[in-house]
């Protein structure tokens, strides 16, 4: 095959480690050259490869694999074209068991290439010189290559935004402005309100470092192609290094001389069979690419692993000062080793140790601030999944001994890294910001510039409290690492969790802070009160469209709880002032503060429904490693319930509000039982104790409007009216005397409450207007003569209670005729 004379030992290691390049170099041939038998490389062979001055590359070709639009799953280079043709470089061979067992053999032409190539080492007895040569240049040549990778890239995204500037200028337009989550939050409102939550510290991080941002996405791609480059590298040095460990062993086998089986996969620089390849191996290539994957990430999330780096250290003086004389026996006489490898082994027990955030890179850097500019330890997100792809490639193309050498290393680097560092830091910053968020004096500071109409969305007005709003931007951005790492999807989880839960709790405080030792918030308290408030038909508006309804009670059974509540709380009169919440800033509190609970649930809610467990290839083979088991209900199942907590609390806001208007319109109304409805002329205007009271209701409704929904505005309000009916007919058993036109007055202050609070939109007129309408006819009753009075109860026997009707004939009423029996009469009326 080829001639069998001496030849130096660094061109003969010098073709093998330039034909080590990445697939898409392709190979041809040029005649010449006895001592080669016409193998040539790309490189354009012969030519001299001497230790100082060989490269594995030597530079890349033209069409190398530096398109940065190439994609993920594409496949291997198109050499892997399986032919039994006698390749070029061997056409002028002379035919033996090697040549034909070649032609024979359904291997791709670059693959026959590396055999030829191991084949005449092996015949000139080249085998350790040639590994010798590999491990000397294989650090250096990748750091170049990932050095060449970076600058392409660099260079390909420079022209790429250059074409879009330009293209912008040409179209008129301009940039696109901040990140989305940004800019919805410095939207103004239709009338001109801004979003104050854009002025808090929502995130840690800046637009660009969050998890859609621009440097996630330009590092998670610039990895991607640089590993498919070193693929291409290492698929090479695996079947090389199986060649050339094959002919060693053929090699010592044949000397007799007794040396360790290479079944072994770890590396080791002094065994024999090391020594009979020059020190090369899979293991050796495996580990040095992953040492300088290693360096890359740690430039890109600005740390120092320096426990590994001390490691490296020891081993790197053990083998600069390997003992020359063991090289002299593989038959590389004359040669001169100077091992660059600083870092060739992992240590992966001590991977997670020593890390310094934000330090200094190695000075010997990539330049990868050229591709991003942003850079730290929050980019190990963008990291986790190209690296997790990577080593899961590699895996899957080392030989069945080997396979042991892909399950740690790098992706053991990278978890370590996002489990000690990332997660942490995670926790701690965004904790922090939740904190600011809620602790800052505007946190719970209602909007003041308020409009008059209630937004259904934050772009549209919808007033939510900015430290909710910060804290609703903190969990959406939270859970939007899942999407990078989804195998850390229940520790992200767990940290919203953990944020919402505090939230919840300073919630709980502020509302406190309203109905502390208040007269509504005592009564919300009791047991009866709160079942009471459940039956109520109003209750109805404050349950969801996907929750179970509370109440199926009839009218009748409505009315029924509906005069019981009022009956309690008229129990408590009197009803002091101290005992209620009159400041109306805390009112407005209230309102905003339900509200705002409702739009955190609801968004809560939202990715409790959108968050699905990770089922890709990434979940199951960690579940395999034992690492990272998900359960697909549990996650949803926390969300949910605290989205549940939330919304509790948002309706006891409104319960309170309804009771403190309820209680609100007691304590007014119980005027009526401090004064004789004597009046010796018709006054125009209703009393005073209800002007005060409708203004009042005016007032708070204005102030409430832009906070709440009009359903809840209706349910806050809409209990005014029957507790001040209810309170109005009750009055007259207090009172002594009335006249005619005391009854007017009652009358009138009715049609006055009425008017007020039918003017609220959201109220139910019909329904003020039915209860307000029965203290009319009751009161109107008194003008009644006894015998019609007679006549009305046996018509409308139902309409009052017995105690009601008889509280008429009770009151003193100047001109009206009562005789001795007339409650013994009614009484036989009413059946009893």
């Amino acid at each position: 095959m080829v001639d069998n004379e001496e030849v130096p030992a660094s061109t003969a290691a010098g073709r093998v480690v330039n034909s080590m390049q990445p697939l898409s170099r392709r190979t041809r041939s040029i005649k010449g050259d006895n001592h080669t038998g016409g193998l040539v490389t790309a490189d354009g062979f012969p030519r001299t490869s001497s230790v100082d001055g060989g490269s594995l590359f030597d530079g890349l070709d033209d069409d190398s694999s530096l398109d940065m639009r190439e994609s993920d799953g594409r496949a291997r280079k198109d050499s892997k074209i399986i032919s039994r043709e006698i390749p070029i470089f061997l056409s002028c061979a002379a035919p033996d068991e090697f040549i034909d067992s070649m032609i024979k053999a359904d291997a791709p032409l670059n693959v026959k290439y590396l055999r030829t190539l191991a084949q005449c080492l092996s015949m000139l007895g080249k085998i350790a010189a040639a590994g010798a040569v590999i491990c000397q240049r294989v650090r250096p040549t990748i750091h170049d290559v990932i050095t060449s990778k970076i600058k392409a890239y660099t260079e390909e995204a420079s022209k790429s935004s250059t074409e879009k500037a330009a293209k912008r200028n040409s179209d008129g337009s301009h940039s696109d402005g901040p990140n989305p989550r940004f800019q919805m939050l410095k939207q103004k409102t239709k009338n001109g309100a801004s979003v104050m939550a854009a002025q808090l510290v929502v995130s840690p991080i800046s637009p660009a470092m969050a998890p859609a941002g621009d440097a996630q996405r330009a590092a998670g791609q610039l990895l991607r192609s640089i590993f498919e480059c070193l693929l291409d590298i290492l698929e090479n040095h695996i079947i090389v290094g199986d060649l050339l460990e094959e002919k060693s062993t053929s090699e010592v086998d044949n000397i007799n001389t007794p040396h360790i089986t290479n079944g072994d996969p770890s590396w080791n620089p002094d065994s024999e069979s090391s020594q009979a390849t020059g020190g090369f191996s899979v293991a050796f290539s495996l580990s040095v690419v992953q040492s300088e994957c290693q360096q890359l990430l740690c430039e890109i999330l600005r740390a120092t692993p320096e426990a590994a780096t001390a490691d490296a250290a020891v081993q790197t003086a053990r083998l600069a000062n390997k003992d020359p004389v063991k090289e002299k026996r593989d038959g590389s006489e004359g040669l001169s080793f100077a091992f660059r490898i600083t870092d060739a082994a992992t240590s992966v027990p001590n991977e997670g140790q020593g890390w310094r955030r934000n330090s200094n890179v190695p000075q010997e850097g990539y330049g990868t601030a050229s591709v991003i500019p942003d850079q730290g330890i929050f980019l190990a997100a963008s990291v986790y999944r190209p690296v997790f792809e990577f080593m899961n490639k590699i895996g899957s193309m080392l030989p069945q001994k080997y396979s042991q050498l892909g399950s740690d290393g790098l992706l053991a680097f990278v978890n370590n890294f996002l489990k000690e560092h990332f997660l942490p830091a995670i926790f701690v910053d965004y904790r922090k910001c939740v904190q600011q968020a809620i602790s800052s004096p505007a946190a719970f500071r209602p909007r003041v510039n308020a409009t008059s109409v209630y937004g259904s969305s934050v772009e549209h007005g919808r007033p939510v409290l900015q430290g909710l709003l910060a804290v609703d931007i903190i969990a959406k951005e939270v859970l939007g690492w899942v999407q990078l790492m989804p195998n850390y999807a229940t520790e992200l989880v767990e940290y919203v969790r953990t944020f919402l839960e505090r939230t919840h709790e300073r919630c709980r405080a502020s509302y406190m802070e309203a109905v502390l030792e208040k007269q509504s918030y005592i009564l919300l308290s009791r047991n009866d009160v709160e079942s009471l408030m459940r039956l109520e038909p109003a209750n109805i508006s404050l349950q969801t469209s996907t929750s179970q309804p509370e109440n199926n009670v009839t009218d009748a059974e409505a009315a029924e709880v509906e005069i019981e509540l009022s009956d309690l709380l008229l129990d408590m009169c009197p009803i002091k002032q101290e005992n209620l919440i009159h400041d109306d800033q805390k009112l407005i509190l209230l309102a905003s503060l339900s509200d705002s609970l409702e739009y955190l649930a609801d968004s809560v809610e939202r990715l409790g429904e959108s968050f699905v467990c990770p089922t890709t290839s990434m979940s199951r083979n960690h579940s395999q490693h034992g690492q990272h088991s998900r359960s697909s209900s549990a996650i949803p199942k926390g969300l949910a319930s605290l989205a549940n907590e939330y919304r509790r609390l948002a309706i006891d806001c409104v319960r309170v509000l309804r009771l403190e208007m309820q209680l609100e319109a007691i304590y007014h109304m119980q005027e009526m039982t401090k004064r004789e409805y004597i009046e010796d002329q018709d006054a125009e205007d209703p009393d005073d104790f209800i002007i005060s009271l409708t203004t009042q209701i005016a007032r708070r409704d204005e102030e409430m409007a832009p906070y709440i929904t009009e359903s809840k505005r209706n349910y806050v309000f809409g209990g005014i009216s029957s507790v001040a009916a209810n309170a109005s007919i009750k009055a007259l058993a207090q009172m002594k005397s009335i006249n005619l036109l005391g009854v007017q007055q009652i009358c009138r202050n009715s049609v006055a409450l009425e008017q007020a609070l039918a003017a609220i939109p959201s109220i139910e007129s019909e329904a003020v207007q039915q209860r307000l309408d029965r203290v009319r006819t009751f009161y109107e009753l008194l003008n009644l003569p006894f015998e019609s009075l007679l006549g009305f109860i046996a018509e409308h026997e139902y309409l009052f209670s017995a105690k009601e009707y008889l509280s008429v004939l009770k009151v003193n009423v100047p001109g009206r005729e009562i005789p001795i029996d007339a409650e013994r009469r009614i009484s036989q009326i009413l059946g009893h």
